[in-house]
């Protein structure tokens, strides 16, 4: 066997760990993108601000499962994240007669606190998902796992609850930002009755 067989057969199996497709780049650029939008929305002390980078963090999540090729869960994301939880947000948000510009009041100083927290939630999430998904394999000749037929069996066997019961919770907030929109500030019942 000559010295430049070994050569030969590495490059005909194709690119390796570190040769990254554009795919695999984007994903990542993508990613840090995401990241970053994640990261000044809890970092900000503009509650519209916060929000509004929470719709850049949010479609960053649906360009990443568009590049994953699940391009139902990406509308999905697109319409019930970006179209209606967010809108709800921000409903509440002038509900309530939220400051538009900087609030102080908005950072209650237990920001190590609540690093500590994230961290720790960060951990759990990470080792749950990975203890549940340690062995489980995908059929590559079986129907693609983000289309439609797959997510929708999925969605309907298995995740009913958790999504009516976040339904309910959504529900709640907007009754919720409503009653506290609609309380009577003593200055406005004391200017009704002057009329």
């Amino acid at each position: 066997m000559t010295p430049a067989a070994p050569l030969a057969a590495a490059a005909t199996t194709g690119p390796g760990f570190l040769s990254p497709t554009g795919v695999e780049i984007a994903f990542l650029l993508v990613g840090l993108a995401t990241f970053g939008a994640a990261l000044v929305t809890v970092t900000t002390k503009q509650l519209v601000h916060a929000a509004l980078w929470l719709v850049v963090a949010l479609g960053g999540i649906a360009v990443e499962y568009l590049l994953l090729t699940a391009e139902f869960i990406a509308w999905v994301q697109v319409l019930i994240y970006l179209g209606s939880v967010v809108v709800l947000l921000l409903f509440g948000l002038m509900l309530t007669k939220a400051p538009i510009g900087r609030s102080p009041d908005a950072d209650s100083g237990n920001r190590g606190i609540a690093l500590g927290v994230a961290v720790v939630a960060a951990a759990a999430l990470v080792w749950v998902v990975v203890d549940a998904f340690r062995t489980t394999w995908i059929d590559l000749d079986g129907p693609v796992q983000g289309s439609t037929k797959v997510s929708g069996e999925i969605l309907f066997q298995h995740w009913v609850l958790p999504f009516e019961a976040l339904s309910v919770l959504l529900l709640a907030a907007l009754i919720g930002a409503i009653v506290l929109s609609r309380r009577n500030d003593p200055a406005d019942a004391g200017d009704k009755g002057k009329r």
